[in-house]
């Protein structure tokens, strides 16, 4: 798994949001989700921020970033 993959299957799951709410509230494909988190695929910048939206935190969050 890749640190933002991890982070946002921590995010999602403490949250109780299951994959299929997220891909719907991200507006990406639940399959292409799964493979973030799994590490099988990268997400840019803006799947990093529909999928940070979607969870109601800021990107830093998945991204271990400190936000300005």
């Amino acid at each position: 798994m890749t640190p933002n993959g991890t982070a946002i299957r921590a995010i999602r799951t403490a949250s109780g949001i299951g994959l299929r709410v997220l891909a719907l509230r991200a507006g990406r494909h639940r399959s292409f989700l799964s493979r973030v988190e799994r590490g099988l695929a990268g997400a840019s910048d803006d799947t990093l921020r529909a999928v940070a939206d979607a969870l109601g935190v800021e990107v830093g969050a998945i991204t271990r970033e400190d936000s300005p």
